[in-house]
This record gives structure tokens, C-alpha cells and sequence, in this order.
């Protein structure tokens, strides 16, 4: 998956065709998962916004140290959370889901956003998806241009 990903996102620039490339690319890859997609982060409002994504409708606005994601970004530090209705402070966007993993994106000191990973399932990611999906995020962000 993640050879596939450098190979996918390859000479690409723009960063919303990569997320949704790349949340596509983990939706399928990835069995009982509903949800994979990012939020971008807006310095101004200190701010998680929904970018693209696969799966159901979500929140589209999540504050900096709110639930998974925001605290994922806050601490800058990935969140593998086998029930999430134990999280305190879990923003629930779609009560299906049960367990979550959100890594941070940050490139050349620019804090981008984060990864956001769902499922229907208890407990559903390991230690070893964590590992394949930080390098997942770390491939990703060779391909992202802080410049623009």
C-alpha cells in the first residue's frame, strides 16, 4: 500500500488530489474501516476543517485539543484508541464507528493536519497498522509542498 501511494501521488502538486487520492487509497486497502480522510488545519480559527475523505458524512469543523483528532493534532502525537467511547471527550460524528487512529501531519515545521482513520469494529488497530500507517503518512508528506 504504501509503495502504491509514493507511486499514485508521484509528481502530483496539488494537496486536496493527494488527500483524496490517498484516503481512497486506504479506504480500499483497509478492511473494516468506514471512515479514512483528513482534516486540514486554519491557523486563524485554530481549527480542524474536513478535508477529503471516504466513508459517511463527518464533522466539518473540529477544534484544536477536541476529541481524537484535535487532540491528535494538539499533542502532535498519533492517537490509536481501541473504544472510543471511552476518549474523554470523543466528538461523536458518526456513532458507527468504535475505534480510531489519527496521526498528526506536520512538514518543515508547517503543521498541515491530521489523518483520520475509523472503525465499526472494538479495538481494530494494532501496533503494526500504526507502524504502516505512519510511514503511509510519512511517504504522504514527501509529496506535499509547504511552500504553496
Amino acid at each position: 500500500m504504501n509503495q502504491q501511494l509514493d507511486a499514485l501521488l508521484t509528481n502530483e502538486t496539488n494537496l486536496i488530489a493527494n488527500m483524496a487520492n490517498a484516503s481512497a487509497l486506504l479506504k480500499s486497502s483497509y478492511e473494516d474501516v468506514n471512515w479514512s480522510g483528513f482534516y486540514l488545519y486554519e491557523e486563524d480559527k485554530d481549527e480542524l476543517v474536513l478535508g477529503p475523505f471516504q466513508g459517511n458524512v463527518a464533522c466539518m469543523h473540529i477544534a484544536n485539543g477536541s476529541g481524537v483528532c484535535g487532540t491528535a493534532f494538539k499533542t502532535q502525537k498519533v492517537q490509536r484508541v481501541a473504544n472510543v467511547h471511552e476518549f474523554a471527550g470523543h466528538i461523536a460524528c458518526d456513532s458507527a464507528s468504535n475505534s480510531e487512529i489519527v496521526l498528526p501531519l506536520s512538514k518543515d515545521g508547517t503543521k498541515i493536519g491530521v489523518l483520520d482513520i475509523d472503525s465499526p469494529s472494538l479495538n481494530r488497530f494494532s501496533e503494526e497498522n500504526q507502524a504502516e500507517l505512519e510511514d503511509f503518512a510519512a511517504i504522504f508528506l514527501t509529496h506535499v509542498d509547504t511552500e504553496a
